[in-house]
């Protein structure tokens, strides 16, 4: 066969390899172009290329939406949910295996770009360039939101300054406030030092979008390395003001989240335009109305190219099994409907 044919062959061989399914009808494709060749003859030397090229073929062959092996990457942000989906995932579907990791959230975009996951979990959206650079590497990156969080502003028990404006929070992004008197004249507390989980946070980027912020920083801003350290710190120090998701305090009956809870409280903060004297905690009704100003929400993205275990893991995640267990968590679920109920006592 010309050496030409053979390059050509390869090329398309990389493409099917991700898809068993495409690269049979890429084959039946080429045999068409090259009619001039014996079918039989030439569909024998690309079915050997393209299953020599795959490794055999048997891990696409057999990985379906409940069986295989991946690894995901979640933000950090999100641990106590995805944790809880993946348990319950992989104990419902046995012959399923979802290894989860946590990262910052630039790392996970960056795994994502490099393909070392399929799948990962997100607050942020893939960027237009990053869209059309896995365009032009025949990708097509696929995004669902499938919960709504939101980021909580936690302080020290000792410290009763637990009502905050937006504005107040946006000048302590700004550096205009400082210190705990600049918010409330009569405050016991000192210099105000903000602490949030990691330097490449998602958490950290949502407040500089928010308020618009292009330089660093100001100097009482410090960064430790996750969630649960941001509380612990916040937990130790009186005139510390932390950052963390709400997943990490949302969940009535997870132990760990309870704990956490317990070590602080929880800021709440008027909307922006808001002059009724109204303040929200970021609570499952004030996230789904809206009412509590900083939300967000997680998106599940992929770049699998069959109908594999990462594609069976979103679907079940956004289906009711598992948008239950995201209303169980103490976030709002984004693809079932949601019913709201006031308890009066």
């Amino acid at each position: 066969m010309d050496m030409s044919i053979v390059t050509f062959i390869q090329k398309f061989i990389i493409i099917a390899c991700k898809n068993f399914n495409s690269g049979i009808n890429i084959i039946k494709t080429m045999i068409n172009m090259h009619n001039v060749m014996k079918g039989v003859h030439f569909l024998g030397i690309v079915t050997i290329l393209f299953f020599t090229s795959c490794g055999g073929g048997s891990s696409v062959l057999q990985e379906s939406p409940t069986r295989g092996d991946i690894k995901i990457t979640a933000d950090e942000s999100f641990k106590p949910l995805i944790d809880t989906e993946v348990f319950t995932f992989t104990h419902l579907y046995t012959n399923a295996k979802v290894r989860a990791q946590y990262k910052p959230e630039y790392d996970v975009i960056n795994d994502f770009m490099n393909d070392s996951v399929k799948v990962i979990v997100t607050s942020r959206k893939l960027t237009n360039d990053q869209i059309q650079y896995l365009r032009d590497t025949l990708v097509v990156a696929r995004t669902i939101t499938f919960a709504y969080d939101a980021l909580a502003l936690v302080i020290n028990k000792e410290n009763y300054d637990s009502l905050m404006t937006y504005k107040s929070v946006r000048d302590i992004f700004l550096g205009n406030i400082v210190n705990w008197k600049d918010i409330d004249p009569k405050s016991k507390r000192g210099k105000l030092s903000v602490i949030f989980d990691n330097t490449k946070s998602g958490n950290i980027r949502y407040f500089k979008e928010l308020f618009e912020i292009k330089d660093k920083l100001p100097d009482n801003f410090y960064a430790v390395n996750s969630n649960p350290e941001v509380i612990d710190f916040v937990s130790r120090n009186p005139d510390a003001l932390g950052i963390v998701s709400v997943n990490w305090i949302s969940d009535r009956h997870d132990s760990t989240s309870m704990s956490f809870i317990k070590k602080v409280n929880v800021v709440a903060v008027s909307q922006q335009f808001s002059s009724d004297g109204s303040y929200y905690r970021p609570e499952q009704g004030n996230i789904y109305l809206k009412s509590y100003p900083f939300n967000r929400e997680i998106y599940l993205i992929s770049r699998e190219t069959f109908k594999g275990l990462g594609s069976g893991f979103i679907q079940w995640v956004t289906a009711e099994q598992g948008q239950r267990i995201v209303l169980k968590s103490g976030l709002v679920p984004a693809t079932m409907p949601i019913r709201l109920v006031q308890i009066k006592n």
